[in-house]
């Protein structure tokens, strides 16, 4: 017995061992490009790195941004090596120089404020202990110089020729006339023509570039959201209506009852709101505005020490009591800043120093005052603020918000005041346009929220769901027990969102593990929303992007296609007119249309194809039938009018560099296309 007992222990351990890779032939390597090797160990420290970086990332997150820089990093690496570039100590230094934190650093600098090399190179002798840092740097430092020169080489290698300048020219000035009939796909409906699923894939697999798609989970669930049942809502009401009025209560100590003092009557009502309510009290006078729109008027007209409630303000039952109101609480104004050289504001629109810009406000404050009206178009030629495009209109601000001199003015005067202040920013020529009241309230919220007992009952009804459905089928005791089945989330290996349940990363994670197949379920705890049981309905790792999501771009593609067959079989005939009656449509012309725009008129669009076949034919000619773009077409070409021959075609080689400029940015995608990359993170649970 405890031979079998230690045996079966054994093989537990051994298989556990197995299953979380002590003993498995899993990679130890995070992935591959073209047959180089990520190391985890060095991954992991650079996520971890990145994680600490401050910018609140997640982890995952984290590690797509790694694996991204990783890829480009190897890639452009390998693309050095081939062409054996190599970086000087100077350009070395250069590029060292270009962070702040070296080039700006006092550390570094000598008396007239500039860097010094020596000193830089000093300072790393006289201190090993930093040494690795600049170790670190200069690695940096080399891949970015290099980046440099790659960069420069491929902008160098971009040109344009005269004669991709001839024909831009000739595609903006040729011209040509032609007559045609269009057989379009919009005179056959879309039901006459059907598409299935397999003409799609078909159809993507002959254009694979176009639809690569990283490996993919269907996922559909249930949720059975944790909030309040009716009888809980009704027992928070309960509370605070005990509240409202006050209570008796055993005292033990005395074995008599004492009467509580409620809400209205409460001698210290901020003691009473802090000891009873959920949401402590808060001092602050509130516009009417910021009330709960649905009872903001009875808030706001409370006479004091008057109680007003229960009401429902987003998951919270609550009681007001009015403790006074305040006038003036918020106000709104417009100005308009002239600033001037040294003072702190970047949009200046003219250059001036502090006396030219009191004189210049000055002078718009007179303007002002002659013709209060004029404010809005003063401020939106005048003002150095961008509130100058809203009329210099600052809308709505408290008490303090804005500084001193500007908030005094404000503050300390009445509605329709229009002054002038100085402050840090410059001057400001201010104009008080409303000043709102506020109340202050001293409010009790009990929160709205499920029950020990609610919550039980949906855990069994979770659980219940998940064992059921992994038998009976998730979509069948989905309907036996009333619950909605969602639209299925598709993921992929690496996201965090879980379609509207946004970040669900150990949903997702589940999805791709090794032992989940399709028809798999799953129940998962989800903080503030409640339980998720999922499924997986479909397993996708053709590498081709889902059919659910290029349906609507591939369908019409396909429709047409199939449009064009049964439009090509009445196109028969020798002549325009005998093609036009074939297909119920009529002999049409186009005049002067060119390559660079080739747009038939009558609302039918850019027609690439039939124009240039129309160019293509001598005159009198007729084409075979031609696939556009909205429908079926034969031309025939009346004339073709060619602009005159130019010795110097500058000005259209021009154009085409400019246009190209930014190809240098399709390298690196380009080099991600034709690249084998192995991606093993999902084995290292990101």
């Amino acid at each position: 017995m405890i031979a079998v007992i230690a045996f079966a222990l054994f093989a537990f351990i051994i298989g556990d061992l197995f299953n979380s890779g002590g003993f498995s032939s899993t990679s130890k390597d995070v992935g591959s490009i073209n047959g180089k090797d990520i190391s985890f160990e060095d991954f992991r420290i650079k996520v971890s790195n990145v994680e600490k970086s401050g910018q609140g990332i997640t982890s995952t997150a984290a590690a797509n941004r790694v694996w991204d820089q990783e890829v480009s990093v190897a890639l452009l690496t390998s693309e050095f090596e081939k062409l054996g570039l190599r970086v000087g100590e100077k350009h070395l230094m250069e590029v060292l120089k270009a962070d702040e934190n070296i080039g700006k650093n006092p550390m570094f600098l000598n008396a007239a404020g500039i860097f010094d090399v020596a000193k830089f190179k000093e300072y790393f002798k006289s201190n090993p202990a930093q040494a690795q840092y600049l170790v670190e740097r200069e690695k940096d430092a080399e891949l970015n110089a290099k980046f440099q020169i790659y960069n420069t080489m491929i902008k160098s290698s971009l040109f344009t020729t005269e004669s991709e300048g001839k024909l831009k020219y000739e595609m903006e000035a040729n011209k040509v006339n032609f007559a045609y009939v269009a057989g379009l796909y919009s005179t056959i409906k879309d039901s006459d023509v059907k598409v299935t699923d397999a003409e799609i894939m078909d159809y993507m697999k002959k254009n694979e570039k176009k639809f690569k798609a990283d490996e993919t989970r269907e996922v559909e669930y249930v949720l059975i959201e944790d909030k309040a049942s009716k009888e809980d809502e009704s027992e928070v009401k309960s509370r605070i209506n005990g509240l409202l009025s006050g209570s008796v209560v055993y005292n033990q100590t005395t074995g008599k009852n004492d009467t509580l003092s409620g809400f209205k009557t409460a001698k210290n009502t901020i003691d009473f709101v802090n000891s009873n309510s959920d949401v402590p009290y808060d001092s602050t006078y509130i516009a009417k505005k910021e009330l709960p729109a649905i009872d903001a008027d009875q808030l706001f007209n409370l006479a004091p020490g008057e109680v007003y409630g229960p009401y429902i303000f987003g998951n919270y039952y609550a009681l007001s009591k009015s403790l006074g109101k305040k006038s003036g609480v918020n106000a709104k104004a417009s100005h308009i800043l002239i600033s001037y050289e040294g003072a702190q504001v970047p949009n200046q629109k003219e250059k001036r120093n502090k006396e030219e810009a009191k004189a210049k406000a000055e002078a718009v404050l007179a303007q002002v005052q002659a013709n209060p009206e004029s404010f809005m178009m003063l401020a939106f030629s005048n003002s150095d603020d961008s509130s100058a495009q809203q009329g210099g209109d600052l809308g709505y601000f408290g008490p303090n918000q804005m500084v001193k001199p500007f908030n005094d003015f404000v503050f300390n005067n009445g509605i329709g005041k229009v002054g002038l202040v100085e402050t840090p920013f410059g001057f400001h020529i201010i104009k008080i346009t409303d000043k709102q009241d506020g109340i202050r309230l001293a409010t009790i919220a009990l929160k709205i929220e499920a029950s020990e007992a609610t919550s039980d009952k949906m855990f069994t009804q979770a659980t219940k769901f998940e064992m059921e459905s992994a038998d009976k089928g998730f979509s069948k005791v989905a309907k036996e027990m009333g619950l909605k089945v969602e639209v299925p989330a598709t993921v992929k290996v690496m996201d965090e969102n879980f379609g509207p349940l946004g970040n669900q990363r150990s949903i997702v994670r589940w999805a791709f593990e090794g032992d989940t197949k399709v028809g798999t379920v799953k129940r998962f705890e989800v903080a503030n929303v409640g339980h998720v049981i999922a499924t997986v309905k479909n397993i996708d790792n053709s590498g081709l992007a889902p059919i659910s999501q290029v349906r609507a771009y591939v369908e019409p593609i396909l429709k047409n296609k199939k449009k064009a067959e049964l439009i090509k079989a009445k196109m028969s005939g020798s002549s325009l007119e005998a093609i036009a009656k074939g297909v119920g449509s009529t002999v049409q012309q186009a005049t002067d249309v060119t390559m660079q725009n080739p747009v038939l008129a009558g609302g039918v669009g850019q027609e690439p194809k039939v124009v240039g076949n129309a160019f293509a034919l001598a005159a009198g000619k007729l084409s075979a039938t031609i696939e556009g773009n909205t429908g079926v077409y034969v031309v025939k070409n009346v004339s073709t009018v060619k602009a005159a021959a130019l010795k110097d075609h500058a000005p259209y080689v021009s154009q085409l560099k400019a246009q190209s400029a930014g190809d240098v940015n399709r390298v690196l995608p380009a080099l991600k296309d034709n690249a084998e990359i192995k991606d093993n993170r999902k084995q290292f649970n990101y």
